[in-house]
């Protein structure tokens, strides 16, 4: 089905906090946008406006033809008490609400409903439509071509790790029958091969689609529009031919706007110090008229016109002066600054293991790794979701203990770890009072490093669980560049941070001194980051080590 959704001049305010305003974008079948912009500028919210989760304060939302289906695909992944994985992928595709509207529809025409027949015949329309009469056969095919295993089905979502969530997700949006779709940060967390397959799927999808990402790369392959939302206005551009385009003409109109702003500022510099000077000499020369004593009426006469001369040209400089159209300077957002700082040098041994095995049960186990980390190592853990990578990392760190073999820290390393979860700071304290129990530093100065990361005012006194996962990362390494460490653990640094962020982040990595052991599937990041070695694993065993 051929569908759209329009939406005009939308605006959104939380309280006082203008997020959107007068916002207006059109997503058609064979559309292609990506959403881009700093941590909370609205792009969340963009989508749940188009999608009809939330309702503008002004402006409108319409769905044509009104039974489109739309998908919603959220940033983190929605789990119910008691779901398994087969509920989940039912839930998030629309199936259930399917099956629902369907059984409900059907005993309404039991009970001799007036208006049952034509409410019958529509939900067998969108039943038909979603496929759900084969979604439990679809749904195994997908959940094996995701790499999680048909047999997964009754699984309890809950017991799901990150990147196993991440695999449900995309068979979600694999499996999922919508005219429209609007997906959250659907990169996160997924492997190479993950990608691969939402990549293909999104630029095969006959569905229009726009999504938020900050996965250069995948926004590279994948959209053919970019929607910008300005930081400072909360307004949005829309820029066509795909991501370096965008870049592109960002580029250009930043030039232009600089260009223009500076050729405005010269303009009336020079104006005002014309009509400045030439109201100056003219005041001199009329002085001077009257204090010469000259008696020759010609002299005077011609001193006196040359000094009203000059006071004229002063006041066609200053008509001139208020007729110039004023160019405002090009707004400026927060200028993000990240560095990690150090501590002392750690011994030559940083973490060293030997025949460890660590048995998770369900079928996995890690192991046997015997492995040496030395000092001012730069380690990327690669390989798919689910190869132990993780569990590798907790293992090294002491989270997890191993069934059998050593592990051994060595006794002057400092760690600084950033989890998948951003646990540390999900709780209900305050930002400002989670920060101080984390850094020990006093208020001001923690408001002040959070503001570094542009963490201001609206977020320091929220509880940190209100905080998107964008702004608690953010927390962390506003953290790691007051806590001294030498060994930086980073599992999935980028996931849900901006631009901005992520390019202060791969700086702030090339110039720490100390051991790094990074887990990413950033292909850029990967690219951008000097790297010593690079470490695979599959299947719970390493399978690759080799220096770069």
């Amino acid at each position: 089905m051929s569908a759209q959704i329009v939406a005009r001049n939308l605006s959104f305010a939380h309280g006082p906090e203008v997020v959107l305003a007068d916002v207006s974008l059109t997503v058609a079948s064979g559309h292609r946008i990506g959403v881009v912009g700093p941590n909370g500028v609205g792009k969340s919210t963009l989508l749940r406006l188009l999608v009809g989760d939330l309702e503008p304060e002004r402006g409108t939302v319409a769905l044509v033809p009104a039974d489109a289906r739309v998908g919603h695909l959220t940033q983190e992944l929605d789990v119910r008490a008691g779901e398994t994985i087969a509920d989940v992928i039912a839930r998030r595709t629309g199936a259930d609400m399917a099956q629902r509207e369907l059984d409900a529809s059907m005993r309404a025409m039991a009970a001799g409903d007036a208006d049952a027949a034509d409410r019958y015949s529509a939900a067998l329309e969108t039943w038909l439509h979603l496929g759900v009469a084969d979604l439990d056969a679809t749904m195994a095919e997908t959940l094996e071509r995701v790499g999680l295993g048909a047999d997964r089905a009754d699984q309890p979502a809950a017991t799901l790790s990150g990147g196993e969530r991440a695999r449900v997700n995309l068979a979600s949006v694999l499996l999922a029958g919508f005219d429209l779709l609007a997906l959250d940060e659907p990169t996160n967390d997924l492997d190479l091969a993950g990608l691969a397959l939402l990549e293909h799927f999104l630029v095969h999808s006959p569905a229009g689609f726009v999504l938020i990402s900050h996965d250069r790369a995948f926004l590279e392959r994948v959209v053919t529009s970019v929607v910008e939302i300005d930081e400072h206005a909360r307004t949005a551009t829309r820029y066509d031919g795909g991501w370096q385009a965008y870049l592109d003409a960002r580029a250009a109109a930043r030039r232009h706007a600089e260009e223009a702003f500076a050729g405005y500022v010269e303009t009336r510099d020079n104006l005002r110090g014309q009509a400045q000077q030439t109201r100056e000499w003219s005041a001199k020369g009329i002085g001077k008229v009257k204090r010469s004593g000259e008696t020759d009426k010609f002299i005077r006469h011609w001193n006196k016109a040359s000094s009203e001369k000059l006071a004229g040209k002063a006041a066609r400089a200053e008509k001139a002066l208020e007729r110039l159209d004023v160019v405002d300077k090009p707004w400026e957002g927060w200028d993000l600054r990240l560095d990690f700082a150090t501590t002392g040098r750690s011994g030559d041994e940083v973490v060293s293991l030997r025949d460890v095995v660590v048995d998770h049960g369900a079928g996995f186990t890690l192991g046997p790794v015997t492995l040496d980390i030395g000092y001012g190592e730069r380690v990327a853990l690669v390989g798919p979701n689910g190869s132990g990578k993780t569990t590798l990392l907790r293992t090294m760190l002491g989270d997890v203990r191993p069934d059998s073999g050593t592990v051994r820290v060595g006794p002057s390393v400092v760690v600084g770890t950033l989890d998948q979860s951003r646990g540390r700071f999900a709780g209900e304290e305050a930002l400002v009072d989670a920060f101080v129990a984390e850094t020990g530093i006093l208020a001001n100065e923690a408001r002040s490093q959070l503001a570094k990361l542009g963490l201001g005012p609206e977020h320091v006194s929220r509880p940190t669980s209100r905080l998107s996962p964008g702004e608690r990362t953010r927390a962390v390494l506003a953290a790691f560049a007051l806590v001294g460490v030498n060994l930086l653990v980073l599992d999935e640094p980028t996931n849900h941070l901006d631009l901005p962020a992520i390019e202060q982040l791969e700086a702030a990595l090339e110039s720490y001194p100390g051991t790094l052991l990074l887990v990413t599937h950033d292909r850029r990041l990967l690219e951008t980051v000097t790297l010593s070695r690079r470490i695979e694993l599959a299947d719970g065993t390493i399978v690759a080590d080799d220096p770069l």
